[in-house]
């Protein structure tokens, strides 16, 4: 049965870093586009960042180029995302999606449950 799992989230100062996890089960991560979401209170979801299976990355978010980087480890079936110099703006439930396909989607099938990303001024 195909399921990502997210973790890393937490509470940090503005300025920090945090490293989110995505952890896959019942697929390879190697062979799929991967992507990272995000939705603040009151607000839409957001693309953050995608991963394809040639390991070629997009940035979704202009803010978050430079400070935000995706990346995978196949051998542990997992996607980071790598979050520098975070601000109060960044705060917001983090999610990882799948298509199983080569593009990511907000609307992938297969959804992460979220952990929550808290950035502190």
């Amino acid at each position: 049965q195909v399921q990502l799992v997210e973790s890393g989230g937490g509470l940090v100062q503005a300025g920090g870093s945090l490293r989110l996890t995505c952890t896959a089960s019942g697929f390879t991560v190697a062979y799929y586009a991967i992507g990272w979401f995000r939705q603040a209170p009151g607000k839409e979801r957001e693309g953050v960042a995608c991963i394809n299976r040639r390991d070629s990355t997009t940035s979704y978010t202009d803010s978050d180029k430079g400070r935000f980087t995706i990346s995978r480890d196949n051998a542990k079936n997992t996607v980071y995302l790598q979050m520098n110099s975070l601000r109060p703006e960044d705060t917001a439930v983090y999610c990882c999606a799948t298509d199983l396909g080569s593009r990511c989607s907000d609307r992938s099938d297969y959804w992460g449950q979220g952990t929550q990303v808290t950035v502190s001024s």
